[in-house]
């Protein structure tokens, strides 16, 4: 599919959704249909953070009540993780090395980033990101991955949310962990569950909230990230149109 070029200039574009919708991997290819765009991932952050600390304490239990209304950015100043910009897209490092975004992004570590994301006090963890923002809003276009994003910065040019039904989830992150599932540490079942879980924490959290100017895009029948960009692309133009 010929991709299909957005022009925009230096607009920030926020995009959340459902667990397994996409939204990360349409993020990654809005880098190459908006030119001079970053993309800043504030999922890997949170998950680098929520990954040092499982290292210390891994009980869920347990970690529901240490972790509540903690200051989630303490913890990311005491393992030294770090924010970079390497070929246009936020990497992460903790102590100096760069993390493996396999391990960040893994089934166990997303079901304590659901869990520790509604507890945490995460207050000063979005000055940061907010500060961080505004440092880059004059340069550059930037698309920002994550949750709670309107909290984090609600002068977005665009907020979207995208959706798909639960069987396409499931589908698409099976996907993402094929080599786990072949290796027998994960079934599909287990996924699914895994997706049930999370989508119920993150409503708890709050993290599934539609704002007014909220964007809903639902990707179910989109059979590639490149379709499923160019119809958020094309929402986008009639939403300009209306506007």
């Amino acid at each position: 599919m010929k991709r299909k070029v957005i022009k925009l200039n230096n607009i920030i574009i926020g995009i959340e959704g459902l667990v397994g919708a996409g939204k990360t991997s349409i993020c990654r290819e809005f880098l190459n249909v908006i030119p001079n765009s970053v993309l800043l991932n504030g999922g890997n952050l949170y998950r680098a953070i929520v990954y040092a600390i499982t290292k210390e304490e891994k009980n869920f239990f347990k970690l529901q009540n240490i972790m509540k209304n903690a200051d989630i950015k303490k913890y990311m100043d005491d393992n030294n993780i770090e924010l970079k910009i390497e070929d246009r897209e936020t990497v992460i490092y903790i102590n100096g090395e760069k993390a493996d975004e396999k391990k960040l992004q893994s089934n166990t570590s997303s079901l304590y980033v659901s869990l520790i994301g509604g507890v945490a006090d995460n207050t000063k963890l979005f000055e940061f990101a907010r500060d961080y923002i505004n440092s880059l809003k004059d340069k550059y276009n930037i698309i920002i991955s994550g949750r709670a994003i309107m909290k984090i910065y609600p002068k977005l040019d665009y907020h979207l949310f995208i959706v798909a039904d639960i069987d396409e989830r499931v589908n698409r992150k099976c996907i993402q962990y094929k080599e786990d599932i072949e290796n027998n540490i994960i079934s599909r079942s287990e996924i699914k569950k895994s997706i049930v879980k999370r989508d119920k924490l993150q409503k708890i959290a709050g993290f599934y909230k539609i704002y007014p100017n909220t964007i809903k895009i639902d990707t179910s029948d989109c059979k590639s990230v490149q379709e499923a960009t160019q119809k958020v692309i094309q929402i986008l133009n009639l939403h300009n149109k209306e506007d």
